[in-house]
């Protein structure tokens, strides 16, 4: 099916053309002719099938229909479960949408706060977020969700794994009646605990799925390695050498892990960065695009850049690490043969990857091509890095913290000056069972007794004579 058999405003169809779209992709041909009559739809799609696309045509659509917004309120929604995720739907939203005069808005953290409270205090058509910034700016009333049109959760199960469901749900407590707006939702699996959120939140979806026998990509050529854990950056330096990779995405499971290669790479003389949670959004961005202009050959990262991200080129991916979750094997090596070109995916299977092997074929319904690596491909002559150091817990705090988070006195160390031993208590006196309350003694009363004539005053007495 071709884009010029839809019914689509003119606007739209320039936008499609800037992209280059002629031909409908399979998600697109199911789902399009459904959406754009209003219909709400649970879509099932594997990475790059162009599903983004799909809700972006629909979503103009229906926006220019009523152009009018005096309000300055969003009249649109897209949730997405992370920020490369968001930043890729903008950029698809700006090219396809640059004919219809409509603002869209990024919302993600890791950057300038103000400067997105100002942008949607100023007015924006479409947002496009993470939940957890968009409550935040949501609790202050910097906007409001009351004229929201249309609705659209991209990546659903991925919401779930990384435990956003709770705010998605508060999101969507705060949206119109569900049958006040279109509502398109879009998964890699419409599993129950999905397509429970769709029929609570969406007026009646139509469930579809486009999702092949075969889950990975056609265009992707996969090979599998099994090496030891010492031989596999031998290995890795070998094929690196050998295939002149010039656009490689290089996946591991750790960000420890990943920064040790990274310092082995860079000290064999192949430049590279790294991606993962914790690096910060901007410099996560400028490397991003450095990788994306082909200044960067080698990017290293974790499984925060597996879904979502599309960038054009990649000719290899590795998984250095086999991943513990099968999913996110289809959705690594889905980072190469994207839009109809062609990739290669190598896997380094080691003493413990070799145990996450099974799940995967089972997954993927197919059997990965086993190669073993010739002697020659191993490259032992490399220059060593030491591993980094793990930080002690205690080196910031100088002590523990027992239960209930109070801290704790530390040993003392031999040579370090001991603490005091306490006073020993004296043995009562004989006054002690006669101290009052206030801890001061009674005065002693004594008798007086007359004198005898001729006897004589006793030592110590009132009458006895004191020395001088």
């Amino acid at each position: 099916m071709r884009f010029d058999e839809l019914s689509i405003p003119e606007e739209v169809r320039q936008g499609i053309r800037d992209a280059g779209f002629s031909e409908c992709t399979p998600i697109q041909e199911q789902t399009l002719p459904l959406t754009l009559g209003g219909k709400d739809v649970a879509g099932q799609a594997q990475t790059g099938t162009g599903k983004t696309a799909a809700f972006l045509i629909t979503l103009f659509t229906r926006l220019l229909e009523n152009k009018d917004n005096s309000t300055h309120q969003p009249r649109a929604l897209i949730l997405a479960p992370t920020r490369e995720l968001v930043v890729q739907i903008e950029e698809d939203a700006q090219l396809l949408g640059r004919h219809c005069g409509l603002v869209t808005q990024a919302i993600y953290g890791g950057v300038d706060y103000m400067k997105q409270r100002s942008a949607l205090r100023e007015g924006a058509d479409v947002i496009v977020g993470t939940p957890g910034r968009l409550i935040d700016y949501l609790k202050q009333k910097v906007y409001s969700l009351k004229g929201i049109e249309m609705l659209v959760i991209d990546e659903a199960d991925r919401m779930f794994d990384m435990g956003f469901i709770a705010d998605l749900r508060f999101i969507l407590r705060k949206l119109p009646p569900y049958d006040k707006r279109q509502n398109l939702m879009f998964s890699a699996t419409l599993s129950l605990r999905v397509m429970e959120l769709a029929y609570e939140f969406m007026n009646m979806p139509q469930k579809l799925s486009v999702t092949p026998e075969k889950m990975t990509a056609e265009r992707v050529e996969q090979v599998l390695y099994h090496v030891s854990r010492k031989e596999k950056f031998p290995l890795l330096l070998g094929l690196l050498r050998r295939t002149g990779m010039e656009r490689t995405m290089i996946f591991i499971n750790t960000k420890r892990e990943a920064e040790y290669l990274f310092d082995r790479l860079n000290a064999n003389g192949f430049p590279c960065r790294v991606i993962s949670g914790d690096v910060e959004q901007r410099k996560r961005m400028r490397i991003l695009d450095d990788f994306k202009q082909g200044k960067l050959p080698i990017l290293i990262a974790t499984d925060v850049a597996s879904r979502g991200l599309h960038i054009e080129g990649v000719t290899h991916v590795i998984n250095y690490d086999l991943p513990q979750d099968c999913e996110d094997y289809v959705h690594r090596i889905g980072r190469t043969a994207r839009a109809g070109s062609e990739g290669k995916a190598i896997s380094l299977a080691d003493e413990d990857g070799a145990f996450f092997l099974e799940a995967i074929e089972e997954y993927i319904k197919d059997k990965i091509p086993t190669e073993w690596a010739e002697d020659e491909l191993f490259v032992n002559d490399y220059v060593r890095t030491p591993r980094p150091k793990r930080k002690p817990l205690e080196a910031k705090t100088g002590g523990s913290r027992g239960r209930g988070g109070e801290r704790t006195a530390r040993p003392a160390r031999s040579g370090s000056v001991k603490p005091k031993p306490a006073a020993v208590a004296a043995p009562p006196s004989p006054t002690a069972a006669t101290e009052g309350a206030t801890g001061e003694a009674p005065a002693k009363k004594r008798r007086r007794r007359r004198r005898k004539p001729g006897e004589k005053a006793e030592p110590g007495s009132a009458a006895a004579p004191q020395a001088e």
